[in-house]
């Protein structure tokens, strides 16, 4: 129910996330009998959503969210810098996550930017999200992991234009009319960690999640939102300004944030004297 509420009241713009993380993290804990782990990708632009959602999916099931140690935080630039490295990585990271699900099997995983892992690296954790009752004794199947990537966020704007140009709302866009495509994308980008992927190619990635690029009226809500948080008064003329400040494309119709609501908080600062 939390996850429900977290997502309603602080996600703007995302029906389609709203819809299916709550759905499969739902089913996903319910389900006594999961025949393999939760693995869930959440795609789309900086700024539109995506550490927010894997946060409050931590904060619903972990006491402690993010600072929980059954929470495990991977960055690919920070964690797996070096190319040269790669079979050194594949090791780690098979043994981290050896190590913590057979500490905890409601162990969760989160790798971020994907989009800057080097290609194959990923591959390393395949056993782990495969159909396997046990491996080496240990019980992967209570186990989630969500990834984090800017890869297809073209291909969901591209999407979202046609509605927009059709004359339709980015409500009525549904999950059917998107995720395969994303997934190709995905799979065929070579700036990607997922290029090529056997965890795509095998079918394990249980949802491809489409963020979709935010409107002027979301970066509004992200604003006020923010104000709220930091215990000051809503001005609208203050809110107006900083959404105004944001770019916007395509150039010709200027409809999404480029940046998402990624700088409201520091545009914030400069406004307010907290």
């Amino acid at each position: 129910a939390a996850l429900q509420e977290n997502l309603d009241k602080k996600l703007f713009g995302q029906h389609l996330v709203s819809k299916v993380v709550v759905k499969a993290v739902r089913g996903f804990l319910n389900n006594t009998n999961a025949k393999k782990p939760l693995a869930l990708s959440l795609h789309g632009w900086t700024g539109t959503g995506k550490n927010f959602v894997s946060k409050i999916v931590a904060e619903s099931i972990y006491k402690k969210g993010l600072q929980s140690k059954y929470v495990h935080q991977f960055v690919a630039t920070l964690h797996f810098p070096h190319a040269h490295s790669i079979n050194l990585y594949k090791d780690q990271l098979q043994s981290w996550i050896r190590g913590n699900v057979s500490a905890c099997p409601r162990s969760l995983f989160i790798f971020d930017e994907m989009d800057k892992m080097h290609a194959g690296l990923i591959d390393s954790i395949k056993p782990f999200l495969d159909y396997y009752e046990l491996l080496d004794g240990v019980s992967y199947r209570q186990a989630i992991f969500i990834f984090l990537s800017n890869a297809g966020a073209e291909k969901i704007t591209e999407v979202a234009l046609d509605f927009w140009r059709n004359g339709r709302t980015r409500e009525d866009i549904q999950l059917t009319d998107i995720q395969n495509a994303l997934s190709v994308s995905v799979f065929n980008n070579k700036n990607s960690g997922f290029w090529h992927s056997t965890l795509i190619d095998r079918n394990l990635i249980d949802y491809f999640i489409p963020f979709l690029p935010l409107e002027y009226k979301h970066v509004k809500m992200c604003v006020r939102v923010e104000i709220e948080s930091r215990g000051c008064t809503v001005d609208e003329d203050i809110v107006s300004r900083i959404a105004d400040e944001m770019t916007y494309f395509p150039r010709e119709e200027r409809i999404y944030s480029d940046k998402g609501c990624k700088t409201v908080d520091a545009k914030l600062d400069y406004y307010y004297d907290f």
